[in-house]
């Protein structure tokens, strides 16, 4: 696919992007361990998911391959918010769209504001101002 790219699960630092279960996370904690003389590393990731906020939590070989998700950052202007679907129109191209809202972020946002959100495996994702 040309909206991801493939790393090792070593290569992987915290604060890193990967898709994991599905789902893109940023890294919050990565452990390796080696097991034994001729055992392969293993790392341990958690994970929290940049759409949803899910926690993820794996366990691969340190020479497993993990895919990493191309994030493209974009701004915009919302347009209006209703109930938790914020519209917002991107302004480069004036292309208007929905983006479902957070709860926090809900609270600090109104009309007319410049948001910045991202584009990530298909989906739009509100990040704040």
């Amino acid at each position: 696919m040309d909206n991801m790219k493939v790393t090792t699960a070593t290569a992987l630092r915290v604060g890193n992007y990967a898709i994991i279960e599905g789902l893109p996370c940023v890294i919050k904690s990565i452990q390796t361990s080696k097991t034994g003389k001729h055992g392969h590393a293993k790392c341990r990731i958690e994970a929290v998911s940049i759409i949803n906020d899910q926690k993820k939590i794996i366990v691969v070989p340190g020479h497993e391959k993990i895919e990493v998700p191309i994030i493209e950052k974009k701004n915009g202007q919302l347009l209006s918010i209703t109930n938790n679907i914020a519209n917002v129109m991107d302004l480069e191209t004036f292309e208007t769209f929905d983006i479902p809202i957070s709860d926090e972020l809900k609270e600090t946002l109104k009309e007319g504001d410049a948001v910045q959100y991202w584009t990530v495996m298909d989906q739009k994702v509100l990040k704040g101002k």
